[in-house]
């Protein structure tokens, strides 16, 4: 099945004639049907019926074998690396979401869990940062906030020389425009909350791989510490898959008609997108992604006018997530990076002047009018 179909007919079995959106079970548990025989539905935390459900389809979207949801992206980050254990070492890239910044650098480091942040733009700043007991490569392309592009092939191809696990974050993508699965990337993980769920409405995170000894970990994890996404959310969810394709393509064609109108304001330093020329990982990102996404940032010439922008906006509202049907604009260095020290946020490009705009998809014109008079004053 296409990309589409599979979103609305994925999981059907056979005849199977129901709509599987219009199931939810809430139960909690389930009665034992027989004494000494393990069945598949005994404890919701170990395995339900909505959350199985909605794990098979986004696996399937991501050309996943196993796929594991939890209660938010972080939840998904969080179990997936209670695999590693004291004194191993991840390598991070350096540009990447501040929630994965936190989590490494102020709770598992407490745990003995090293780790190093790197430019992984560039495969040497990788293959420097390699030591004898480094386990895994965390990745985000594009990456959060600048949108810089990894070349997924050749981080694998460097983990396999060095027997290294490779995870990326494809929150900004989505299984419709990118796979990284099909180039060989071990973990697959998402916020889910964002694109997948398109309405801000509701928590989630996922973790998809084809290897059946990492999926054993992340599923211990998943039963172990409890870290689930409820049945309703599993259904909201699947519901919301119906139309990620035309979701995904209309905040697509409106990021990229903003983008030219931002690329003509005087008041605009410089625009950070994927596809654009200015990015150096452009061929490397047309390559490995179908479109550019819809998430896009930018930096005011006059920093000083940072607060006028956000307090002028009228259609766009100023919140920190992404992914929905209205256009959201955020400031990393006080909302999705905040928690950095100034001085990680200033080394990384986080300057006060930089703001992230993920596009929705209301009339292009409202937005570029609203975005025109908020950059006029």
């Amino acid at each position: 099945m296409r990309f589409e179909t599979k979103t609305i007919h994925g999981i059907r079995k056979g005849k199977k004639r129901e709509l599987w959106g219009t199931n939810v079970n809430f139960a909690s548990t389930f009665p034992v049907a027989e004494f000494g025989v393990t069945q598949e539905f005994e404890y919701s935390r170990v395995s339900a019926p909505t959350r199985n459900e909605l794990e098979e389809i986004l696996a399937a979207l991501e050309n996943g074998k196993y796929g594991y949801a939890f209660s938010s992206g972080m939840a998904t980050t969080t179990s997936v690396f209670t695999m590693f254990k004291a004194g191993d070492h991840i390598i991070l890239g350096q540009d990447i979401y501040g929630g994965t910044y936190r989590i490494v650098h102020d709770i598992y480091s407490k745990f003995g869990l090293e780790y190093t942040f790197v430019d992984t733009t560039d495969l040497d700043n990788i293959r420097n940062a390699i030591k004898e007991n480094t386990k895994a490569i965390f990745i985000e392309t594009p990456s959060n906030p600048l949108l810089d592009v990894t070349d997924m092939r050749g981080v694998v191809e460097l983990a396999k020389e060095h027997n290294l696990i490779t995870i990326a974050d494809n929150t900004f993508m989505t299984p419709y425009l990118q796979k990284p699965l099909d180039f060989g990337i071990d973990i697959v993980i998402h916020s889910a909350t964002k694109f997948l769920s398109g309405h801000h409405d509701l928590l989630a995170g996922v973790a998809i791989t084809n290897d059946e000894g990492l999926a054993e970990k992340i599923k211990f994890s998943q039963v172990a510490a409890g870290a689930l996404i409820s049945p309703f959310d599993s259904w909201l969810l699947m519901r919301s898959l119906k139309t990620l394709k035309l979701r995904v393509e209309a905040a697509q064609r409106n990021a990229e008609k903003l983008i030219e109108f931002f690329q003509s304001h005087d008041a605009v330093d410089k625009i950070y997108y994927p596809t654009l020329d200015t990015n150096k990982g452009k061929k490397i990102h047309e390559s490995q992604a179908t479109g550019g996404g819809s998430v896009f940032s930018f930096t005011l010439k006059d920093d000083s006018k940072v607060k006028t922008f956000f307090e002028s906006l009228n259609v766009a509202l100023f919140a920190a997530s992404l992914g929905g049907a209205e256009t959201l604009v955020t400031h990393p260095s006080t909302i999705t990076h905040a928690e950095m020290p100034d001085e990680e946020k200033e080394a990384r490009g986080f300057t006060n002047s930089l703001i992230r705009i993920a596009v929705g998809f209301e009339n292009i014109d409202d937005l570029i009018e609203d975005f025109k008079q908020a950059l006029e004053k």
